[in-house]
């Protein structure tokens, strides 16, 4: 239940930070409601082919968190130990393989500062 809580306190934060723009934080909540409700572009049904679209929309969410966006950003709402972030961070990068390029280079306006 504790880590429910964090995970619940952690997203809020981020949906307040103004540095992440509006339209990311508007994609990664359509992107997370579509990864737990009921409805999949892919049926759940289809053996093996109806998880692939909860796996690419996971792939996409963790990308985001670990990859394009900047890591002080994270850090600075990330209520979990440091050596778990790195962990997270290796398997996002792991997982950022299966995140189709042209769908992330489409959807998000966020821009890495260059002095980081």
């Amino acid at each position: 239940m504790k880590f429910f809580k964090k995970l619940k306190k952690f997203l809020e934060d981020v949906a307040h930070d103004e540095r992440i723009p509006e339209r990311d934080k508007k994609v990664l909540i359509a992107l997370m409601v579509l990864l737990v409700s009921p409805f999949d572009i892919i049926p759940d049904w289809i053996p093996v082919f109806g998880l692939i679209d909860d796996f690419i929309i996971l792939c996409i969410i963790s990308d985001y968190f670990f990859s394009i966006l900047d890591s002080q950003i994270l850090l600075s709402h990330y209520p979990w130990s440091m050596k778990s972030f790195a962990h997270m961070r290796r398997v996002a990068k792991v997982l950022a393989n299966f995140a189709p390029g042209f769908i992330k280079d489409r959807i998000w306006k966020y821009i890495k500062d260059p002095y980081s």
